[in-house]
């Protein structure tokens, strides 16, 4: 009896001291944006692209399980997205969606997530929404929101001088917030906003947009949109010489990816907030050689966040153990951010991800030195400058599981 005892404490010792556990034997990471419309270019195949690599990183597996990547448009349309979404979770067992580009389709698929208690991550929606008001408790916005672009953009011009703004914006829930946004930084700072005007998604012609900035006489024409939006209304500025009759333009959301399309002999001027940039160290040169590689482009600050979103997210399961949605939540709200995207990042309560964010200025094409040499930075921008506190989020995180 007393060598049976043994034998099996022996048994219970060699057990793990926690079972690890994957749903369905695979961890599956939706990555859902626009592949075909204005935002394409910014996110698009390319976040697919930087997802894929977050998952080579791990070797193609997790808690030795196989990961898979699935990709879909949503046309920025919210009841497609909402219906691929559903589509995923309940016949194709997807754990996670992440990009979310286009705010209202972030917010749809967020909701119906909190509802089947699956983790989102948005990293190409800004909306504050997606972490304000409508959070969630399994919700996460990783690469930017509007607040900290205002802040980056509007903050820092109007410090410097540049204190008279009008808009021109995207009539929908992202231009919305992000011209209200601006619009409270200006103002905070002792600026005035001299006038707005609204544009449809998807504009061709902005003449009469550009018209009426000019006219306005504000030292600045801020673009509150985003994606061939933003490029088509730089290169109508360039068309009405707003920049040569001493006025600046301020890309709200403009990334790399747009000022290479347009070019710097377009885009010169121009200021912009992101959150990386490929030449600012070598470990963002190497990343970003990596993914040219793969993708034919330099990634830009959502691409290299939704790889970093993606990553985080594998890590997090590593460290819970399991892919079970709360302890996975857990795990990314605990964890600090550390790698090539963001230094010292921190993942607040009201899951919004905030680490510093920069203030660039496109070069003349004199200045450049290669061909994705666009960017000088003009300022940094501290994380808790750019995101503000969870309180002035209006996300009531009380109600949020414990």
């Amino acid at each position: 009896m007393k060598s049976l005892a043994l034998a099996l404490c022996a048994g219970v010792a060699a057990l793990p001291a926690k079972a690890q556990s994957v749903s369905d034997d695979v961890v599956k990471i939706g990555v859902l944006n626009d592949m075909s419309g204005v935002y394409a270019d910014i996110t698009g195949k390319g976040s697919v692209v930087a997802v894929e690599m977050a998952a080579e990183e791990f070797g193609g597996k997790v808690l030795g399980k196989p990961i898979e990547v699935v990709s879909a448009d949503h046309q920025n349309k919210p009841d497609v997205g909402s219906s691929i979404a559903r589509q995923w979770y309940d016949v194709e067992k997807v754990d996670t969606i992440m990009d979310l580009t286009t705010s209202s389709v972030a917010l749809a698929v967020q909701g119906l997530s909190r509802e089947k208690k699956k983790i989102t991550i948005t990293t190409g929606g800004g909306s504050t929404e997606v972490v304000g008001k409508q959070c969630s408790p399994y919700g996460f916005q990783w690469a930017y929101n509007t607040r900290a672009l205002s802040q980056g953009t509007a903050g820092q011009l109007v410090k410097d001088g540049a204190d008279t703004w009008f808009f021109v914006t995207a009539d929908y829930t992202f231009g919305d917030s992000l011209q209200g946004q601006a619009t409270r930084v200006v103002e905070a700072n002792g600026g005035k906003v001299l006038g707005a005007v609204r544009h449809p998604l998807a504009t061709q012609d902005f003449s009469s947009f550009m018209l009426q900035a000019q006219a306005s006489g504000a030292k600045v024409v801020a673009f509150a949109n985003a994606g061939l939006d933003t490029a088509n209304a730089v290169k109508s500025a360039g068309e009405f010489g707003l920049v040569q009759g001493g006025q600046k333009l301020a890309g709200l959301l403009f990334t790399l990816t747009e000022v290479a399309g347009l070019g710097a002999e377009v885009s010169q001027g121009l200021y912009l907030t992101e959150g990386w940039y490929w030449d600012q160290s070598d470990e963002n040169r190497a990343f970003a050689e990596k993914f040219m590689a793969k993708h034919g482009k330099m990634p830009n600050s959502l691409q290299v966040g939704t790889y970093s979103a993606a990553r985080q997210y594998l890590k997090a399961i590593e460290a819970a153990g399991t892919d079970e949605t709360e302890a996975v939540a857990r795990k990314l709200h605990e964890m600090p951010v550390e790698d090539v995207f963001a230094k010292n990042g921190r993942v607040e309560a009201n899951g919004r991800m905030v680490y510093d964010m920069f203030l660039f200025r496109v070069k003349a094409p004199s200045e450049m030195k290669g061909e994705w040499d666009f960017y000088t930075e003009a300022a940094k921008v501290p994380g808790a400058e750019a995101y503000g506190t969870v309180e002035e989020s209006g996300c009531d995180v009380s109600s949020f599981p414990k």
